[in-house]
């Protein structure tokens, strides 16, 4: 077995402690991906999986990290179907094998992340119960956000799904948030004019205040 760098080693530590899903792994797990896993910075905008592509790593954000499942439609709109921040992982944590990518993953807020190569994730999947429970059960909660997604498409209004997401990115990312109002409107499947109305809104009721490339919540 490779010999972990101190410096690579402190990092995956962090990693292992400020990811939710892999804070939850006795020493025995941890072993069995520690080995493969690299730390990466991703940054704003970076494209970590593609619609139709293999899914051949996986991702686990911790830190500020917020990475978008975005959907996209034969006429060119896009909408977020869920996202992911330290709670969760991107890629192919919740499929067998090589599947391909159901949607785009877009890095919404930039930072660190462990990164997994699916044969390795795989491998100890086959090794521990407790690896392949844990994933199951986390793919039960990312279904479970997606529905709530889609209830809250179909029956929200605008400002209040623009609200939804900037409270979400303010419990993962902090108060400040480097997001343009094009880039939310392009998550919320909507046209900019309409988010240039919401966001004034809110900024009216001192909700958020609104500086170029960039949102603080209240």
């Amino acid at each position: 077995m490779a010999t972990i760098a101190p410096d690579e080693l402190q990092r995956l530590d962090r990693a292992f402690a400020g990811n939710l899903l892999l804070a939850t792994f006795a020493p025995e797990v941890r072993a069995l991906i520690e080995p493969s896993a690299t730390v990466v910075e991703v940054d704003l905008g970076d494209i970590v999986q593609r619609h139709g592509e293999d899914v051949n790593y996986t991702l686990f954000p911790f830190g500020q990290t917020m990475i978008s499942l975005i959907v996209e439609l034969s006429d060119g709109r896009s909408i977020e179907a869920a996202s992911i921040g330290r709670e969760g992982a991107v890629g192919g944590i919740v499929s067998c094998g090589h599947a391909p990518a159901f949607a785009r993953a877009a890095v919404q807020v930039a930072g660190p992340a462990p990164k997994v190569a699916m044969t390795a994730l795989e491998e100890a999947k086959g090794r521990s119960t407790f690896l392949s429970n844990l994933f199951c059960r986390y793919s039960d909660l990312l279904l479970a956000q997606v529905m709530q997604s889609v209830a809250c498409n179909a029956f929200h209004s605008i400002q209040q799904r623009a609200a939804r997401w900037l409270l979400t990115a303010q419990d993962r990312a902090g108060d400040r948030l480097e997001l343009t109002q094009e880039a939310l409107a392009g998550l919320l499947g909507v046209q900019r004019t309409t988010v240039n109305a919401v966001a004034r809104t809110l900024q009216d009721e001192g909700l958020i205040s609104i500086r170029r490339g960039s949102v603080r919540v209240a």
